[in-house]
């Protein structure tokens, strides 16, 4: 019986280890998302900022007021 219930035990920790690697690798790629996302919204807003015009045309009244 103890024969048994290591064996059972060795098929679970290898599945949980299997799983923590993808788990992992997951969490590498969402990581790498992030980061370039980051850089993305940093580079727009760069660009926003150096339009020049001082504003958007959001913020411009529209031409019948």
């Amino acid at each position: 019986m103890s024969e048994e219930r290591i064996t059972n035990l060795e098929i679970k920790l290898s599945f949980t280890e299997d799983l923590i690697e993808k788990l992992n690798e997951t969490i590498y790629k969402q990581q790498q998302q992030i980061e370039f996302l980051y850089r993305e919204l940093k580079a727009i807003k760069e660009q926003a900022g150096s339009g020049g015009g001082g504003g958007s045309s959001k913020d411009e009244i529209p031409p019948h007021y």
